[in-house]
């Protein structure tokens, strides 16, 4: 059986598929920003705090890291109305990716935090360091800048899983790609264009988070976040 590729037909499409593009973008990076945020924080209160706190950043850390991404998304979108708490699609979008990725940042800065050899701290403490400063200048921008390029593969993981968004009815790319091969019946040329859309997308950011890792760090963690392969959540 021959089968005949029909690309054009979905040139009429363009703009259902560039709003989806656009909105994948949006919850990317603002879900980036949000959890990158909120990762340094838990790890840094983790590593700063002792008793109750490390806890529950320990908890909230294996909970998240340990229920699929599509559940915690129903549980933002179907579960916050039961308290009266409403939020649109692509708000609960937003927040359940910051909440996801906030977790997985989390882990990976305070393994940078703990890499941070002792004798350095001791170093900081000589040269009349306030504690603010050693936490800043000796642990805290040394730890990141360590695990920088893991922290760029769980961005660009990020960006590809805001894909299951769409479960809760988020007009992002894959809502848009699945709206229009529901017009068109052209499974096969809708979601080859998707696919080399999301390929140009995550090449796109990871150059993007080169760039920036070169302007905070320098020229080896900008190399090491180009060749890094995203790896898939346990």
């Amino acid at each position: 059986m021959s089968y005949t590729f029909q690309f054009g037909v979905l040139a009429q499409y363009q703009d259902e598929i560039l709003s989806g593009i656009w909105l994948t973008i949006k919850l990317s990076i603002l879900s980036i920003v949000l959890g990158s945020a909120a990762g340094v924080m838990l790890a840094s209160l983790r590593s700063i705090k002792g008793g109750a706190v490390r806890y529950l950043v320990d908890a909230y850390v294996e909970v998240i890291r340990n229920t699929p991404f599509l559940v915690q998304l129903f549980i933002v979108y179907f579960g916050l109305p039961g308290l009266g708490i409403r939020v649109g699609a692509d708000t609960a979008a937003l927040i359940g990716m910051t909440i996801n990725l906030a977790a997985y940042s989390t882990e990976i800065i305070r393994a940078g935090i703990e890499a941070v050899h002792k004798s350095q701290i001791e170093a900081g403490e000589a040269l009349g360091f306030s504690r603010f400063q050693i936490y800043r200048h000796v642990i805290l921008v040394p730890a990141v800048a360590k695990v920088y390029p893991a922290l760029c593969s769980q961005f660009v993981l990020m960006m590809l899983a805001s894909s299951i968004c769409s479960a809760i009815s988020t007009h992002e790319l894959a809502a848009s790609a699945a709206f229009v091969e529901s017009q068109t019946y052209r499974s096969f040329e809708v979601y080859i264009v998707v696919t080399l859309i999301y390929l140009a997308l995550a090449l796109a950011l990871r150059a993007a988070l080169a760039f920036i890792g070169m302007w905070l760090f320098g020229r080896r963690v900008a190399r090491r976040t180009m060749t890094a392969l995203p790896e898939v959540p346990a």
